[in-house]
């Protein structure tokens, strides 16, 4: 039992996991309503769409990135998802197929520049943050879609054994991506290009395309989150996505990945993803203003980056506080 308990307590997962259990719990004393049915629905509905972000995201951080770009490419992906449906008359499953695959084009594009042209991802990703933005209000004439397909709310709101899709979607990427970089050569890789690129470079990893690999991959789940966007709203908007790739790097940080690289646990972002998405949550329960919600939004953001910045200061300080005793 000590063992296992030890073994817990040193685990990445428990302290994203605590600070998730706080966060709910506060939130469940401020409001009666937090733990009704109907919200605690909206409130998983919701987090699947950061969720699936943030795995794309943490993959980034693991190298030593950033991608500041998703949330645009929901813009521009949700409209070409509903254009080539509604207008195209591209069978759903096809139009899927396509978006999946100009998503992860869209983020090869940002691992090319920074991996080959050695732009700095921050500065490649905000430019794809402008540009991609910029690309989706120039389709329909800035104007959303509606009303693209029924067939769209299958894909979000059908039930199967009374549990909603979105669950199975986020159980089985999080389940996907955890197996791909804890026992594959494609996650080894990132972790230690995030560690280490030089030393990776010597040992023989092809440090440019792992990094390559990494944003397309990025690519590919904000496009699953663009699929989804559009099926729970049956609809595509260039304004959709607008804030939500903060959301899912403060996901990913919340989570113990390490804004320097080669750090960072998958599952561990689920966590920091409820976080997030419960405290939103709370705040429009409370009727707390949008202005208000930014800015606690943002010194969350904030808080996160600190203690990942000094994460080994706050380790020793409890290392000092509770000393571990020899058996």
């Amino acid at each position: 039992m000590k063992k296992f308990l030890k073994s817990l307590f040193q685990s990445q997962i428990i302290g994203p996991f605590a600070a998730a259990m706080v966060v709910a719990i506060l939130v469940a004393l401020t409001t009666e309503r937090f733990l009704e049915v109907n919200n605690l629905g909206n409130l998983a509905l919701q987090i699947s769409i950061v969720s699936l972000m943030a795995i794309g995201s943490t993959i980034v951080i693991l190298t030593g990135g950033i991608d500041l770009s998703p949330g645009s490419m929901i813009a521009l992906l949700t409209m070409v998802f509903a254009i080539c449906i509604k207008f195209g008359h591209i069978s759903l499953p096809i139009a899927i197929f396509l978006i999946l695959l100009l998503g992860s084009f869209l983020g090869g594009i940002n691992g090319f520049l920074t991996a080959y042209v050695r732009i700095p991802s921050f500065i490649t990703t905000l430019a794809g943050l402008s540009a991609y933005r910029g690309i989706a209000f120039m389709f329909n004439n800035g104007s959303p879609i509606f009303s693209v397909s029924d067939s769209l709310d299958r894909l979000f709101y059908f039930k199967f054994f009374g549990i909603p899709m979105p669950f199975f979607y986020v159980v089985f990427f999080f389940a996907l991506a955890s197996f791909v970089m804890r026992y594959t050569r494609l996650g080894r890789h990132i972790y230690a290009v995030g560690g280490n690129a030089a030393a990776s470079k010597l040992s023989g990893i092809n440090v440019e395309q792992t990094q390559v690999f990494a944003f397309a991959i990025a690519g590919f789940m904000a496009a699953v989150a663009s699929i989804l966007m559009a099926a729970r709203l049956n609809s595509g908007s260039p304004n959709y996505g607008v804030g939500m790739e903060l959301q899912a790097i403060a996901a990913a940080v919340i989570g113990g990945a390490s804004l320097s690289g080669g750090r960072g646990n998958i599952i561990s972002t689920l966590f920091g993803a409820l976080t997030i998405v419960v405290v939103q949550n709370g705040l429009n329960l409370n009727a707390v203003p949008t202005s208000l919600q930014n800015i606690i939004i943002g010194l969350i953001i904030l808080l996160a980056v600190v203690i990942d910045m000094w994460r080994e200061e706050i380790g020793l300080v409890f290392r000092r506080l509770i000393p571990s005793r020899n058996p």
